[in-house]
């Protein structure tokens, strides 16, 4: 099995670079067996219906991938949580459970982006319960796409003025969160995205390896090949 692992790619009409990256990554490395991407592909998405060039590119490089027999899934982060089924038929991929376990390099593995780890950041969670929500979508969803992406980008602003004012723990993983995760799902290993803290960690319940964001000027990834897992990082730029 070879099979790529990414996560908080963040794609927008401002990212050319990292957009180029990621469409060499899918054409040089293949084939392969396998890409997980494991939420903010996008750094925003507004919609299933999304027609901006940006999506229209994506959608073809990701179909290109699933039609040369590469098996793609995803889950939705925190920038793109309205990432949805017809998403995943256009792209001809599987949209994944907020948390999967997957069998990765010989081991059940826990797979999700990783935001529901930050307990410790009520004000998040609770705008988190609100969005997620089927009833707050289905109303998001009557309104124009240009409305949407407004919105968007007004909900991309206020998030960064809160981080702005939040000390840097309480947006990391909550260790309690993670070790009942870990045992609610029976496994010894976690892989997930979000804190953009690339690293490998032991704790009581096993390792829990942390994919990195991508950036002007590095990218990474999880890579699993021959049961064995390696964290990369990728030069952008």
């Amino acid at each position: 099995m070879h099979r790529l692992f990414v996560s908080d790619i963040h794609l927008s009409d401002e990212t050319p670079d990292i957009e180029a990256a990621l469409v060499a990554l899918l054409k040089y490395e293949s084939p392969f067996d396998s890409l997980v991407m494991l939420g903010d592909i996008f750094e925003a998405w507004v919609g299933d219906d999304d027609d901006s060039p940006l999506a229209e590119r994506i959608r073809l490089a990701l179909r290109a991938l699933a039609d040369s027999g590469t098996e793609i899934l995803f889950c939705r982060g925190n920038r793109d949580f309205m990432l949805g089924e017809q998403f995943a038929s256009d792209v001809g991929g599987t949209l994944l459970p907020d948390q999967t376990v997957l069998d990765v390099a010989g081991q059940p593995t826990l797979l999700l982006h990783g935001d529901t780890l930050c307990t410790d950041d009520v004000d998040y969670q609770q705008f988190r319960e609100l969005v997620h929500s089927p009833e707050w979508q289905a109303e998001m969803m009557t309104k124009p796409l240009d409305e949407r992406r407004e919105l968007a980008r007004q909900l991309r602003s206020m998030s960064i003025d809160a981080a702005s004012n939040k000390p840097e723990d309480i947006m990391d993983v909550n260790q309690n969160a993670v070790s009942t995760a870990m045992r609610d799902a029976d496994v010894s290993v976690m892989v997930h995205g979000h804190t953009h803290r690339p690293n490998r960690h032991q704790c009581d319940t096993g390792e829990r390896i942390v994919l990195g964001d991508w950036n002007a000027r590095v990218g990474w990834l999880l890579r699993e090949r021959d049961s064995q897992l390696s964290l990369e990082r990728l030069s952008i730029g």
